[in-house]
């Protein structure tokens, strides 16, 4: 997920950056899928509860909201990801996640020092 996510960051062009858009959402069905088959229709990857996948998977939704945000588009939609778009309203809401999921808003303006950062050639 990181390294599709990263790409939608370095693309080079709108034709480059929608190309790694369109490769990111493939792979979210993939994982729409895996969710499905995984929960058996309970709220979580594992269950009932937070678990490890959810843990595993949740790490990187702040970045996704981020990558919405920045390059308006729908990562999680209700359409194409609808079990994955409803888990992570529940995976942020919870009381165990909610006190530390990163602001998007935050998070995008640190994206933003990351890629200036990127593009001076100080950071790779």
């Amino acid at each position: 997920l990181f390294p599709a996510l990263k790409s939608i960051g370095s693309a080079d062009g709108a034709e480059a950056k929608e190309a790694a858009i369109e490769q990111l959402i493939e792979g979210l069905v993939l994982l729409e899928d895996a969710f499905v088959k995984c929960s058996k229709g309970k709220p979580f990857f594992g269950g009932s509860q937070i678990g490890f996948l959810d843990i595993a998977f949740g790490c990187y939704l702040g970045w996704v909201r981020v990558t919405e945000k920045m390059n308006e588009v729908k990562l999680l939609d209700e359409v194409k990801t609808p079990g994955l778009f409803k888990w992570a309203e529940r995976f942020c809401a919870d009381a165990a996640v909610k006190d530390v999921m990163p602001e998007t808003d935050k998070l995008a303006e640190f994206a933003k020092v990351l890629a200036k950062l990127r593009a001076s050639g100080k950071w790779n």
